[in-house]
């Protein structure tokens, strides 16, 4: 559907957006004063739009602090893994949340990065967060987290993500190439506490207002999608511990 720009008022809406945006940054009460004060004529408008990194930066702010706030509504119990689904030190003292897709190419690619991270920093906690969203996915999450059960999560995360085959046949494949004792994984993969588990990780991952794999957590920050080494890195070394 094509809008006409004879009916819709594009100085209107940049001037709604505005407002809207000087709202939030200071309060309506402080928003009102700066109108009373004259300071919000057309100089002040067109000196903003003139300078849109200042909207940016605003926009950045309200995004930062409404991430804190998500945050908060899922507390501690987002920092707390399913039994034995962590990479890198368990008693670690400062972590990182992934939520991951093994049908993810993205989660494929950041796999090296977390790697990195956890060979160089001897208290990190990988907290992952199976989140099956791809066709297909689940059995492979479910085999993740059975993987968990028996202390071999890593292990067939790694191997599953090197072997490529998220089929039923490759699942299994992957699960014996690490040696998982496969009649109870299988009885694990299908229970109750692994389902009630992928259902608890899609909450939080709609709490948090992501939308697709891979995505993280460090400390009050939310990351969405393959940022990179560097920007896990940087988001890490301003978690307090």
């Amino acid at each position: 559907m094509t809008t006409s720009t004879s009916t819709f008022d594009i100085a209107g809406w940049r001037g709604a957006l505005l407002t809207a945006l000087l709202a939030l940054a200071f309060g309506f009460l402080g928003a009102a004063l700066w109108s009373l004060t004259g300071l919000a004529d057309n100089r002040t408008r067109a000196y903003l739009l003139d300078n849109p990194s200042i909207l940016q930066e605003v926009a950045e702010a309200l995004a930062a602090e409404d991430a804190r706030e998500r945050l908060a509504s899922v507390s501690d119990e987002l920092f707390t893994p399913f039994p034995g689904a962590v990479i890198g030190n368990p008693e670690g003292s400062k972590v990182l949340v992934e939520f991951t897709d093994y049908n993810c190419p993205y989660c494929a690619a950041s796999l090296e990065d977390v790697t990195r991270l956890v060979a160089e920093d001897p208290e990190l906690k990988v907290v992952m967060r199976e989140w099956p969203i791809f066709d297909g996915s689940e059995d492979s999450a479910r085999m993740a987290l059975a993987a968990g059960m028996q202390g071999k999560y890593r292990e067939f995360h790694e191997a599953l993500f090197r072997m490529g085959d998220t089929s039923p046949s490759g699942v299994e494949a992957a699960a014996r190439a690490v040696g998982l004792d496969m009649d109870q994984a299988r009885i694990d993969a299908a229970s109750e506490a692994v389902g009630l588990e992928l259902v608890k990780n899609l909450t939080f991952a709609q709490a948090l207002g992501f939308s697709g794999t891979p995505a993280f957590v460090a400390g009050d920050t939310t990351i969405g999608g393959a940022v990179g080494y560097e920007k896990l890195k940087e988001a890490l070394d301003d978690v307090e511990t």
